[in-house]
């Protein structure tokens, strides 16, 4: 079901911050179908395939997509209640720091494609919205700014949105996260570029601001939120968490090639073993299911080779995706009600960060002996929930 088109790898890697021509290609998914683009159900292809690689900068250590042709189609995703929760958490905790101006402000948010919105819940601490064109006193990015092709053009307009005196929140799953736990399918069409904290501070550097926070949190293995100010604004700071945070990061490995291309191998086994889940699933009579038709599930399954003789269905709470299918392998995508009315012995769950949403939405999955199976990032079939007492 692919479509092969023009090879752009012949063309020389320039970075999408700093312009620089040398670094690393350090994973390297061959030739895939844009994540972002579900044709309909009936649509035979073949869908069109464009490279997929992650580019390391040598120079300022960005990693980002070597290329990338595809046009975002992407249809908007349900909100999972994990994102929810922790947009919650975050704006509760830059309450308690002080970075929401006492006495009300203004806000702007620069939004994902992928849904999601923290102005509701600023509202609510005092901020209105500013008005189109007029810059604000918190500037919002929450996964936003990984969608700019040129990462500089997109990092200044966020930073010229922001008022005198005022903060830019920046939150990111963190590149540390992606390497420490083998996440490679984060890569994907359409994000073009993967943030540590010590490379996305060395930009904001760049632009005139300070970073004066870094909060942690568990969502999606580790999401950080940058809070950065334009140098000599003054205001609070928490250096500690700043310079913990990359520390840590440099630890890992963010910026050494080595460390990052230890995702090139995670790609190669994480993709067997999920085949080799299902065959054996297949070989046994047991029926499956996935749930989540989320972006990172794309390059899984077309890298695995996994079509629906062995995968029949992927149900999502998206009215957008449903009726639609994976690209490149043809799985379709079917409500959230036709878990319930096949009851599979296993549920296949592409984003593990809504285990614990789905277990309470779909309790008859485990009720009748089913079990969830975890694949972000590794093949992992989750215990029986405990008995009600227990």
């Amino acid at each position: 079901m692919h479509a092969t088109s023009t090879d752009p790898r012949r063309s020389t890697i320039r970075c999408r911050w700093c312009r620089a021509t040398t670094g690393s290609v350090v994973l390297d998914l061959g030739d895939q179908p844009a994540a972002d683009l579900f044709p309909a159900a009936d649509d035979p292809g073949p869908d069109p395939v464009h490279p997929l690689r992650m580019w390391l900068c040598d120079a300022c250590g960005l990693a980002q997509l070597a290329e990338d042709p595809t046009t975002p189609e992407e249809p908007r995703g349900a909100e999972p209640e994990a994102l929810v929760a922790q947009a919650r958490d975050a704006v509760a905790r830059i309450g308690s720091a002080g970075l929401v101006p006492a006495g009300g402000g203004t806000v702007r948010e620069f939004g994902s494609p992928h849904g999601g919105s923290w102005l509701g819940l600023l509202a609510a601490s005092g901020l209105a919205e500013a008005p189109a064109g007029e810059p604000a006193d918190v500037v919002v990015d929450c996964f936003g700014l990984m969608h700019a092709d040129d990462q500089r053009a997109g990092l200044e307009e966020r930073a010229a949105a922001v008022a005198e005196g005022g903060v830019l929140l920046l939150q990111f799953h963190t590149l540390a996260a992606i390497v420490a736990d083998d996440g490679w399918n984060a890569l994907r069409h359409g994000h073009f570029a993967y943030y540590s904290t010590p490379v996305l501070r060395a930009m904001l550097e760049e632009v005139g601001f300070e970073v004066t926070h870094a909060l942690l949190f568990d969502l999606y293995g580790g999401t950080v939120l940058l809070a950065a100010r334009r140098r000599g604004d003054g205001g609070p700071s928490d250096t500690v968490s700043v310079e913990a945070a990359v520390e840590r990061e440099l630890a890992v490995g963010v910026t050494d090639p080595d460390a990052v291309g230890g995702l090139e191998a995670a790609a190669r086994e994480g993709a067997e073993a999920l085949r080799e889940r299902l065959e054996e699933g297949r070989s046994r009579g047991r029926t499956v299911l996935g749930y989540a038709a989320a972006s990172r599930a794309v390059p899984l399954l077309n890298r695995a080779r996994i079509g629906p003789d062995l995968l029949p269905a992927i149900a999502d709470g998206s009215d957008a995706k449903q009726g639609r299918r994976v690209p490149g392998v043809g799985v379709p995508v079917v409500g959230v009600d036709e878990v319930g009315r096949r009851l599979p012995d296993e549920v296949v769950l592409f984003v593990t960060d809504l285990l614990a949403e789905m277990r309470q939405r779909l309790p008859e999955v485990e009720a009748r002996g089913g079990r969830w199976v975890v694949v972000d990032p590794a093949v992992r079939v989750v215990p029986p929930a405990p008995a009600p007492g227990a």
